[in-house]
Parts: C-alpha cells; structure tokens; sequence
C-alpha cells in the first residue's frame, strides 16, 4: 500500500468513525417500550474495529514519515514545515487585510487612520510563500504516491 492511499483510508475511517458515533449516539435511548432502529451492541463493535484499524494505520503513517526523507528532509519535518508555512500566511494575509482598509471620514477633521505597513511589500511576501507552499505541497504529494507505508 502506498502512503496515500493510507492517508485516504485515515481520512476514511475518521468520517466513519464520526457517523458510527453519532448513529450510536442516535441508538442509547429511547422512548419506553420501543426498540432502537440499530443494534448498540452491534455499532459499537464496528466503532472498536474502525478505532483498532486507526489506530494500527496512524502508526504505519508516522514511522513512514519519519523514516522517508526527500532531499534529506524527513517527510514529518516537511509536513512541519508545510503547516508553519500555512500558518505564517494566513497570519499575514490577515495582517495586510487590516492594513489595506480605509476608514472613511465624514470631514476632514476627523482623525485620518493610515497603514504602518507596506501593504503591497507584505502581498508580495504572501505570493512568494504561497509559491512556496504550493511547491512543498506538490512534493510532499509526490512522495506520498511513490513510498510504500511500512508497516509492523
């Protein structure tokens, strides 16, 4: 199995295992003298098997990562790298949203609200690591088709 398709099974079984407790939840009371429309019993034997099944797959995941490298750079400190870099541009976009708003005023003695950034300098910053991003995401999708997931 290749390390995406374990990613997508994750993905997968996390939904699952989502509406496995919410039908469970669905099925713990119910009026008296009425049955529930799914076994408890039952639904909790799928929601362990699915958490088992995580569980083994979450491991393989994280030993894969951290034992892949790609231009010597383990596939955990590009994936660390990659959430950094999103963070620090949304943190950024934000920022240089604030600043490219005017205030309006009703007459020339208000008082004037000015930027104490460049905002263009910031948007080109945004660019490039957007760039930047974009590559590190197109790689770390490279390496997650062409490694296999180790697994114990």
């Amino acid at each position: 199995m290749k390390l995406a398709e374990a990613l997508q099974e994750r993905a997968d079984l996390m939904t699952n295992i989502e509406q496995l407790k919410r039908r469970l939840m669905n099925n713990v009371l119910v009026q008296e003298g009425e049955v529930p429309t799914e076994d408890p019993a039952d639904l909790k034997k799928e929601i362990d098997g699915s958490l088992a099944r995580l569980a083994k797959l979450v491991a393989a995941i994280n030993k894969t990562n951290c034992l892949t490298l790609s231009d010597g750079a383990s596939l955990t400190q590009l994936i660390a790298d990659r959430d950094s870099l999103s963070d620090k541009i949304s943190a950024y976009r934000e920022i240089a949203y604030t600043a490219s708003q005017t205030a309006r005023r009703a007459s020339h003695t208000e008082i004037k609200i000015l930027a104490t950034i460049d905002v263009k300098k910031w948007q080109s910053e945004i660019d490039v690591m957007s760039k930047e991003l974009r590559l590190l995401n197109n790689r770390l999708q490279q390496c997650n088709w062409s490694t296999d997931l180790i697994e114990d």
